[in-house]
């Protein structure tokens, strides 16, 4: 990942939305983009040029457009039609980037689309998050080697390595009456139970309140 005067940036062609440039490379806010508020609370976070990624909520495609400026192809699903149609405009700038319509609760329909993928990304708020990314662990490619769980869900750092699931965790679309804290821990422990290991942790403040992101390992499956 590339940092200038502390700030993370892309290097594909600016214009997407507005964003800045600087010295030729495109600024990742961070407070617009939750992978970019992980990546400045944890450098040990890349993307590297063999990656092929799969992106689950992409949304009008800012966050897809910053991924695909650094990896080989990026698989990104969207079901709402406004973001959607933002989404088939970024495409068409960026050819490694090839945008699914579908509803990340229903893989199963748009599996044909695709394949194993080096990194599972999602960020869909909707109240089963947990589920949506246990639903689409058959397309993360599984672990040679890789580092282990870490003991608790306290905040912690450390390279993940392989194969890696990501999730982004907003905590007020799961359930309203339950606290961030216990929505964060009931999520880690459903991804436990469903096989995962939990590689590392933490809050994305100041960025997004509420939130928190999840990196797993697939580990032996």
């Amino acid at each position: 990942m590339i940092r200038i005067d502390g700030q993370l940036v892309s290097p594909g062609a600016g214009g997407v939305y507005n964003e800045r440039m600087v010295k030729g490379y495109r600024v990742w806010d961070p407070f617009r983009s939750k992978l970019a508020a992980l990546c400045m609370l944890d450098e040990t976070i890349d993307l590297t040029p063999s990656m092929r990624v799969l992106y689950l909520g992409a949304a009008n495609g800012t966050t897809v457009s910053h991924v695909a400026d650094y990896v080989e192809v990026v698989y990104a699903v969207e079901f709402a039609p406004r973001p959607l149609r933002d989404l088939l405009v970024v495409a068409e700038k960026r050819e490694n980037i090839v945008p699914i319509a579908g509803d990340a609760t229903r893989p199963d329909r748009y599996a044909p689309f695709l394949e194993e993928v080096d990194l599972l990304y999602q960020d869909v708020a909707q109240p089963d998050q947990a589920g949506i990314l246990i639903k689409h662990l058959p397309f993360l490619k599984r672990a040679t080697s890789g580092p282990d769980e870490v003991s608790g869900p306290e905040q912690v750092s450390g390279g993940a390595g392989g194969p890696t699931a990501i999730l982004m965790l907003k905590t007020r679309s799961v359930d309203i009456r339950m606290t961030p804290e216990e929505v964060f821990s009931g999520t880690v422990e459903r991804l436990r139970e469903a096989g995962l290991l939990i590689h590392k942790t933490c809050w994305l403040e100041p960025y997004h309140h509420d939130h928190a992101a999840i990196v797993c390992g697939i580990g032996d499956r």
